[in-house]
């Protein structure tokens, strides 16, 4: 039998039913070029972004006004001094890095720790109700967990912590720690969901407790869609802005524990974009900020994707 009998082809050389009709190759071909139109955009949109933040950022620089080591160095943050102008940023960034850092030590653990639960150890019905939960937490505005921070977390802190005030670096950590939980329990189920049910089998066939079903098998079978996780968790937490300009305390100081007061990139580049001149250095650093923000979100990302390629390769 000639196989052109049966099946015609295309131009591409891709097989083509002879029934089909026109307009149906058509549409697939329409809904293809859309999806990867879509693929694409996504790509250019970051570009743009990036570009026209650092189209704003650049003259600063290029003009000498703004040395890139004391901006990076120096802690003094003084934009509209009448003596002397001090563009020192090290003390924000420190800033943003603790919180962050605070916060993945609590949202790491319970996140994990959660998505193992709902995917392994619930009842038939429950997980469905503990989703819509956490789903009911991912919906809730930042400028909602600044309040709490500022009327639930901080009394409590200052009562039981000693802490001299409320809003410090602990009430931040803590609050983007909740911010954050949701993404990675959601993340995280998923991908233990998605490993075969044969390696939990094959695992208690050989006498495995659930326990150690989890350990030895699912955690290192599903660790590339964990990272995920955790990397997105840390990406809501080092972009967050309403939320830590009201839980921090807002004072440009390095942190020397918990309890001090601290300000973020992002909640500077908020506080402060509004009452800068359009065009002015002020103005033109707080962009420069988020080139910061762009480079170290892009440093992350390049790290985690360097870890996964070490795992895959093992």
């Amino acid at each position: 039998m000639n196989p052109h009998d049966a099946v015609s082809h295309t131009r591409q050389g891709q097989p083509v039913e002879p029934g089909r009709p026109r307009w149906a190759r058509v549409a697939e071909s329409f809904i293809e070029a859309l999806i990867r139109l879509c693929g694409v955009s996504a790509v250019v949109f970051v570009l743009a972004i990036f570009l026209f933040v650092f189209r704003e950022a650049a003259p600063v620089v290029w003009s000498g006004k703004v040395n890139l080591a004391e901006f990076l160095g120096s802690i003094e943050w003084y934009p509209t001094s009448a003596v002397k102008v001090r563009y020192g940023a090290l003390a924000l960034i420190v800033g943003s890095i603790s919180v962050t850092l605070v916060a993945m030590a609590v949202a790491v653990p319970f996140g994990l720790g959660a998505a193992v639960f709902v995917s392994e150890f619930c009842g038939p019905r429950i997980p469905e109700t503990l989703k819509i939960v956490i789903e009911l937490l991912a919906a809730i505005p930042s400028v909602v967990w600044g309040f709490v921070g500022m009327t639930v977390i901080s009394p409590l802190l200052v009562r039981y912590a000693g802490a001299p005030i409320g809003v410090n670096l602990l009430n931040g950590g803590l609050i983007l720690a909740l911010m954050s939980v949701p993404i990675i329990v959601s993340i995280g189920e998923d991908a233990l969901k998605a490993v075969p049910d044969s390696y939990r089998e094959a695992a208690l066939a050989l006498g495995a407790t659930r326990w150690q079903v989890v350990w030895r098998v699912l955690l290192p079978a599903a660790r590339n869609g964990l990272l995920a996780a955790v990397l997105l968790g840390v990406g809501r937490a080092i972009g967050e802005t309403m939320a830590v300009l009201m839980a921090t305390g807002h004072a440009v100081q390095i942190p020397h524990g918990l309890l001090d007061s601290v300000r973020t990139l992002t909640a500077n580049i908020a506080a402060e974009l509004g009452e800068a001149p359009v065009g002015s250095d002020h103005y033109r650093v707080l962009f420069l900020m988020g080139v910061l923000l762009f480079l170290i979100t892009f440093v992350v990302n390049l790290a985690a994707d360097l870890v996964v390629r070490g795992i895959r390769k093992r």
